[in-house]
């Protein structure tokens, strides 16, 4: 018998809900038997994208079509990441049914084939994948399409603008928002937790949210972590902020461009570079979290992640460029990139360092706190905090008379409470093989060396640096020592470590 218009559709089937435990990389993934009745009524089959509903909440995952008796016809399997995006419980049962058509996929595949982004086009794309709607196959399409130098000025700034939208925004009153960010590949360099405390204790207003890791071995959250809460939502982050001035958060914990979280994952395993995506990726995080004035820390050098000075200069362009079109006031201070800043590498060891400097420790990194005073410097001067030229000196005196440290103390505090970073319990050192000169240091040699340790995983893990560029060192000196969490990740790194002699270059002297 046909079924007329006012009859309403058959209801979706349902399936009991497991915890299958199994860590699919932040990807929701759904697991159904080859035997399910949902799975053939519905048309399903292995890589379908399958809509589940529970209790008004719905996700979009992946379909892996599994055999065998650990998971029975009536059942739908969750990974880690669906379980925990469903907010499930064990027994729940959820309707699956095929989701709507991916439209904005079409103007993906028109960028493979040449075509541009339009603003329309950008904020569909981004739109779906802030909302969970792309698989990681589609993602990775979407990211290989903008490799490179595939995306214009006016690409990188609609995808800037559609990232902003896609999440949620701060919104401050009147007056300068001050923001840092550090391009990236120099290891330690934890000048942000710094950088705010110095120009909060001058008046200016600095909400900064940073990110965990993603290549390194630490992120400043990570560091920031081992000292105080960094997951605040939003209301929490405004109370912080009228009440000291600034914070030091972990911009995830509250969708600030949410969509860029999701393509920084599927970046890492591709290990593509796009100049747009990074743009678009710094700048809309500045612009959501409600800044005016944003500060670029841009380390070179030859194993940093901007290699070459023109290289640098082709980016600092771009950043100013688009911020310029989002309203933001950009500068980017170029600084030196040829070994790591401070002597830590690791969450605990980078915060230990910026405690030294922050305490006014005797023993602490100078080239931490000479960079530190130099970036807030220019900080305090976009900000109009101090008259131009002086700001560098301004920020030396706030470290010096205990101003940062009394501002820091006050910012932890006001996020939940100040803690010391924690120690590792396994150590060992990593001693020079000749005597001579240390020439150089291989900064991602050596920030592999503090991962395999177990940074950021392990917040006490990492590398603590004995030795600078120039020094005389004598065989058999110690050049690092590294920090693990158990013997295992000791051994595997001393392991990589003794492998990798250059990555603290000693030569013979003549």
């Amino acid at each position: 018998m046909a079924m007329n218009d006012a009859t309403p559709p058959a209801p979706p089937g349902t399936l009991r809900l497991r915890r299958m435990g199994i860590d699919t990389y932040q990807e929701p993934v759904l697991y159904m038997h080859s035997g399910c009745h949902v799975c053939h009524s519905e048309g399903f089959e292995a890589q379908s994208r399958v809509e589940v509903g529970l209790g008004g909440r719905t996700i979009v995952a992946t379909l892996n079509v599994v055999s065998g008796d650990f998971l029975s016809p009536d059942e739908a399997g969750l990974s880690e990441a669906a379980w925990r995006l469903l907010g499930a419980s064990g027994g729940d049962v959820a309707s699956l049914r095929h989701p709507p058509p991916l439209e904005s996929l079409g103007h993906v595949r028109a960028k493979v084939y040449g075509r541009r982004l339009t603003q329309a086009a950008a904020d569909a794309v981004i739109t779906d994948i802030a909302a969970g709607r792309y698989s990681d196959l589609q993602l990775a399409c979407f990211v290989t399409a903008c490799a490179g130098d595939l995306l214009d000025l006016e690409e990188t700034v609609a995808i800037t603008r559609a990232m902003v939208r896609a999440g949620e925004r701060m919104h401050w009153s009147e007056g300068p928002v001050m923001d840092k960010h550090c391009v990236g590949g120099i290891p330690g360099n934890r000048t942000t937790m710094l950088v705010v405390p110095i120009a909060t204790a001058c008046g200016l207003r600095m909400p900064k949210t940073s990110s965990r890791a993603i290549t390194s071995p630490a992120g400043t959250a990570d560091t920031m972590e081992t000292l105080a809460p960094v997951d605040l939502d939003v209301p929490h982050i405004q109370r912080v902020v009228e009440r000291t001035g600034g914070c030091i958060v972990w911009g995830g914990a509250v969708r600030l461009s949410p969509a860029d979280d999701v393509l920084i994952r599927v970046e890492r395993p591709l290990d593509l570079d796009s100049q747009g995506q990074l743009v678009a990726s710094i700048l809309s995080k500045k612009a959501a979290a409600g800044a005016t004035h944003v500060l670029i820390d841009m380390p070179v050098g030859p194993t940093a992640k901007v290699r070459g000075v023109h290289a640098a200069s082709v980016l600092a362009r771009a950043l100013r460029d688009v911020g310029q079109a989002m309203g933001l006031h950009v500068r980017v201070a170029q600084t030196d990139g040829l070994a790591p800043v401070g002597r830590g590498i690791g969450p605990a060891l980078e915060a230990r360092d910026v405690l030294a400097v922050l305490r006014g420790d005797p023993g602490g990194p100078a080239d931490l706190a000479q960079r530190a005073a130099m970036l807030a410097g220019e900080l305090l001067e976009m900000g109009n905090a101090a008259a131009a030229g002086t700001g560098a000196s301004v920020a030396e005196a706030v470290l010096k008379d205990g101003r940062a440290w009394r501002k820091f103390q006050e910012i932890c505090e006001a996020q939940g409470g100040m803690r010391e970073p924690p120690v590792a319990p396994c150590r060992q050192e990593i001693v020079a093989p000749r005597s001579g000169t240390v020439i150089g240091m291989d900064n991602r040699r050596l920030a592999r060396v503090a991962k395999l340790a177990g940074a950021p995983k392990t917040p006490c893990a990492g590398i603590d640096l004995h030795v600078r560029t120039g020094e005389f060192v004598e065989r058999g000196q110690p050049l690092y020592t590294l920090h693990a969490g158990s013997p295992g990740a000791l051994a595997y790194a001393a392991d990589y470590a003794h492998a990798q002699h250059d990555a603290v270059h000693v030569i013979e002297d003549d």
